[in-house]
């Protein structure tokens, strides 16, 4: 839960997001945007660049049955744990050095999977500084991930996926604290088995 404050995302007195279904009780608000993002992320993603514009389709897409603005960067200042994310005024700006700079590293293809789990853990570390997204934004960045280990060439097994423990790995990297992510997707690179794509 984002240390919260209420804003124009909630409903007046309440720390609920306003949403489509007009849901005003948080924990059945958490669940039906699970189920519907869990949903959509088992669709087809949107199809893109692997730039700014390609990671805000995703979010779009991913919650577009839940809020209104899906898809569209924060306009407030959030914190979790104490730990301020970037301001909405520098969104834009800090998302386009990011993604040049992934464009620069050519989306991270070509590389052995050690070097690919480093360079791919720092790109959704400084990703989830920005935290471009009221809410979402854990669930983008995996998918936006997923895309660009495909693109890359390497295969990920989400069988092996630990949820809590992947969140305490990106917590780890917001401090400064890279390793603990980068083995974490290290863990999760399965190039000796790929997978069939349909």
């Amino acid at each position: 839960m984002y240390d919260a404050v209420a804003d124009d995302y909630c409903y007046p007195g309440t720390t609920v997001l306003k949403n489509k279904l007009d849901i005003r009780d948080a924990t059945e608000l958490a669940a039906f945007e699970a189920e519907v993002s869990e949903t959509r992320a088992d669709e087809e993603l949107p199809a893109g660049d692997l730039d700014f514009a390609h990671f805000k389709a995703i979010h779009r897409h991913l919650f577009q049955d839940v809020y209104d603005w899906a898809g569209e960067p924060r306009t407030v200042r959030i914190s979790k744990g104490g730990s301020m994310f970037c301001f909405p005024e520098n969104i834009a700006r800090e998302a386009k050095r990011l993604f040049a700079k992934l464009e620069n590293d050519h989306f991270l293809q070509d590389l052995p999977p050690a070097e690919f789990a480093r360079r791919s853990a720092e790109f959704l570390a400084t990703l989830n500084v920005i935290h471009a997204f009221r809410e979402g934004n854990g669930r983008a960045q995996l998918s936006f991930f997923l895309l660009l280990a495909d693109q890359a060439g390497h295969t990920i097994d989400l069988e092996a996926l630990d949820p809590g423990a992947f969140l305490q790995a990106m917590i780890a990297s917001f401090d400064g604290d890279e390793a603990p992510l980068t083995a974490a997707i290290e863990r999760l690179v399965d190039d000796e088995n790929p997978r069939e794509l349909a």
